[in-house]
């Protein structure tokens, strides 16, 4: 499985344009069944918008690809929010954007540069992560080789599960298929072949900056 983006964090957005109201909100989806089940909820809060218009991609390739115009000109709605999301490079996701009538007509140009505006701004507030392939591995060290292998883990970029620091040190941490015989390699080579390597499981993961969240599988 090659890597790829999703969120790890709902983001809210907002756009104004002559006095017609545009509430955005992007949240994670998998399915065609909870892309419905948000829609309507979404209805049910704001029975007196006007439109809910909305675009989802689901899957690694996004084989689901949904987008709607909820009664605005054709391409006025669905589309903008589709670009502005697959722009964004996330998947398994779905925004969609609330629209409350100011009074003002905003022609066809102004309606998809204020949903456009509207998606973009709650995708910038939602948190997101890459979707990765791999194992969890358990090393088991001395105190003294503790200050080596955190270099070692910075240096190779291998993130952190967790660590326990009790008569030895306890580290997991989550290797692609590709690391893991270099770094068992690195591994025994800085602490003299002393080091317990161990793996826990296969498993998939989501790395956000330095979080890290374990899928089940």
């Amino acid at each position: 499985m090659e890597p790829y983006l999703l969120l790890t964090k709902e983001g809210e957005g907002y756009y104004e344009e002559k006095r017609s109201r545009f509430l955005a909100s992007a949240c994670a989806v998998k399915t065609e069944e909870e892309v419905q089940t948000i829609l309507a909820a979404r209805r049910k809060a704001h029975p007196e918008a006007r439109h809910h218009c909305y675009a989802c991609v689901c899957g690694p390739r996004n084989e689901l690809t949904r987008f709607s115009d909820d009664g605005e000109p054709s391409g006025t709605g669905g589309r903008p929010i589709l670009d502005a999301l697959l722009g964004s490079g996330l998947h398994d996701t779905l925004v969609v954007v609330t629209r409350y009538f100011g009074g003002t007509l905003l022609g066809t140009g102004g309606l998809s540069r204020a949903y456009s505006a509207a998606a973009a701004d709650a995708l910038s507030h939602a948190g997101s992560g890459t979707l990765y392939a791999g194992a969890l591995w358990e090393i088991v060290i001395g105190y003294g080789d503790y200050a080596r292998l955190d270099r070692l883990l910075l240096k190779e970029d291998v993130p952190r599960e967790s660590e326990t620091f009790l008569d030895k040190v306890t580290v997991r941490v989550c290797l692609l298929p590709a690391q893991e015989e270099t770094f068992a390699a690195a591994l025994a080579d800085l602490t003299a072949g002393t080091a317990r390597l161990d793996k826990v499981r296969d498993m998939t993961y989501i790395r956000s900056g330095d979080k890290i969240f374990l899928q089940n599988d």
